[in-house]
């Protein structure tokens, strides 16, 4: 929203912004944002800065943060543009939120949805084969299938994230204290495919796609189904967390047998750390995070590795025993009283300490599934 006083649709910088309406833009492109945006451009930044009751430098920031172009002085905004700016000032008069808070809901929802909506138009149009009527061409096409779903995509978005929110805001209460809600004790997962560098280098960029997307709605759904949050995708790399040490190991491994009985697929490696953990944005920072990803190099093929405190964790809370001795033992000890032995779900085997680059030495173990632990 950079102001232009020339109103020439140039930016800041003199050059001509191709963001900028332009008389010979595309009638097609034109009245496809029309009836995307349910509104016509009425506005230059300017006038949508004037008409919300903004100074044009929060309009422009909270205009950048959406992930928007800078487009001079076109006349290119709605009436709805005005609204947005008005709600987000809004906020910041009534003390809801800090101009900087307003900024980040700008810029968190516009990276997301940036995402989504780019998923959405390629889908749609790259399962598009044979145009409804002879002679339209793909870009024709868009408007009656965007007119047909817009409507139903727009409910559907609403209603995930009023979900979202709900199960986000249950975590939040449930936190022990105001700190936890900023700085969080999680166990913190890499899921990794092993030699995915030299798969790229001999398959098709179709079939390395199509194994991509594999991937990540494999693990998605895994880390949905067992009561994990998946974080990000990172093409051949999964980062999820979870609240309980058992849940996160029961996503590993499920993730390492998924894939292994999958032979379109390349093995897997798996670092999971518990500890605290930043959030922001979405996002998981901090010391956790990255002992997670160096676990992740070093694990074995179709195994998973743990820090020490994630081992510690799943031995309070009964979940795997101290060593397999310890677990002979209560046996035995359950045997002579007549009672029945506990259960573990885990094995942990401790593995050599080793020097990790940036945190020391550290002490993995390795992660599996008893079998008298079993999974559903």
């Amino acid at each position: 929203m950079t102001v232009d006083d020339s109103g020439s649709g140039t930016g800041a910088d003199g050059r001509v912004d191709p963001h900028a309406a332009d008389p010979g833009e595309d009638p097609l492109a034109l009245r496809l944002e029309g009836l995307i945006l349910g509104a016509e451009r009425r506005y230059t930044p300017f006038q949508a800065a004037r008409s919300a009751g903004v100074s044009m430098e929060l309009a422009s920031r909270f205009w950048r943060a959406m992930g928007f172009a800078d487009i001079g002085q076109a006349k290119a905004l709605t009436e709805a543009d005005v609204l947005a700016l008005r709600r987000l000032a809004g906020l910041v008069e009534a003390g809801l939120l800090s101009e900087a808070m307003a900024v980040q809901v700008a810029r968190s929802t516009g990276q997301t949805t940036a995402r989504l909506a780019e998923w959405q138009i390629d889908s749609f149009l790259e399962g598009l084969t044979e145009p409804p009527e002879p002679g339209m061409t793909r870009t024709e096409v868009t408007y009656p299938i965007i007119e047909l779903l817009l409507p139903e995509l727009e409910e559907f978005l609403v209603y995930v994230w009023r979900r979202q929110l709900a199960a986000s805001a249950g975590r939040v209460i449930q936190a022990a204290d105001d700190e936890e809600m900023v700085d969080r004790r999680l166990a913190v997962g890499f899921a990794d495919l092993v030699g995915f560098t030299r798969l790229t280098r001999r398959m098709e960029e179709e079939e390395l796609g199509e194994l991509v997307e594999a991937f990540e709605t494999t693990a998605a759904d895994l880390v949905a189904a067992r009561g994990g949050r998946l974080i990000k995708t990172l093409g051949d790399e999964v980062l999820y967390a979870a609240d309980d040490a058992g849940v996160a190991a029961e996503i590993a491994l499920r993730l390492i047998e998924t894939m292994a009985g999958d032979e379109t697929m390349p093995e897997l490696r798996v670092g999971i750390a518990f500890g605290t953990v930043t959030t922001r944005m979405g996002d998981v920072f901090g010391t956790t995070v990255n002992l997670a990803s160096r676990l992740t190099s070093i694990a074995p093929r179709d195994a998973v590795l743990v820090d020490s405190a994630f081992a510690e964790e799943l031995i309070r809370t009964g979940e795997a025993p101290a060593s397999e001795a310890e677990a002979a033992e209560a046996a035995a000890a359950a045997e002579k009283e007549g009672e029945e032995a506990p259960v573990y779900r885990f094995g942990l085997q401790p593995m050599w300490q080793r020097p990790v680059r940036g945190l020391g030495v550290v002490e993995p173990w390795l992660l599996t599934r008893r079998a008298s632990g079993g999974g559903e």
